[in-house]
């Protein structure tokens, strides 16, 4: 099935489930030799429509030059499509919360078509949402599988933390430059 397609599926579908709210599709080189996977989109992303721009997204793209990718080499995507957010109580914003298992379960089958479309040599999972979507495991953590190789069905499959992580816990950083050589000893 062609990307194209699926994208029109996904969005015809969220828009009927979750209306009014922004679809960020996965962007990037179809039939690609490594495809990241992230949790879902947060402001930024909503905003500009694209995976992977806001502050998580250009530590990313940092860790993924020092491996000597740029982010035209890969293909980027989310397992939920839509921003999951909640209204501040301090002022009444949106926020960022972590995405609800019914809005995960509703985008896991299109995540599955996608990784079809673009059948990557590597699919790396960043972050838990991730890993347990496409290793059909709610119980996988990334603190066990990050840096690992995985095979789920046909597919090698190297999770890793998240990089907003990074943001939040500075200490994973030497975890994670680690994981990217990993990551290039496996390309």
């Amino acid at each position: 099935m062609e990307l194209n397609y699926i994208n029109k599926l996904m969005s015809e579908a969220s828009s009927e489930r979750f209306s009014g709210r922004k679809v960020v599709l996965g962007e990037g080189k179809p039939k690609c030799n490594i495809m990241l996977i992230g949790e879902a989109p947060g402001a930024d992303e909503e905003e500009q429509g694209r995976p992977f721009v806001g502050k998580a997204g250009k530590n990313l793209m940092g860790f993924l030059n020092t491996a000597g990718l740029k982010r035209e080499d890969v293909y980027l995507t989310n397992v939920v499509k839509i921003r999951p957010f909640k209204l501040s109580a301090k002022t009444g914003g949106k926020i960022n919360r972590p995405p609800e298992r019914e809005e995960i379960n509703f985008f896991i089958p299109f995540l599955k078509m996608e990784i079809e479309a673009v059948n990557p040599n590597l699919i790396v999972t960043l972050g838990n949402v991730p890993l347990q979507a496409v290793t059909d495991d709610k119980k996988a953590t990334i603190g066990e599988y990050h840096g690992k190789i995985i095979c789920v069905g046909e597919s090698r499959v190297f999770p890793m933390y998240h990089p907003a992580a990074i943001i939040y816990n500075r200490g994973l950083e030497d975890v994670y430059y680690k994981d990217i050589e990993k990551l290039v000893d496996n390309l």
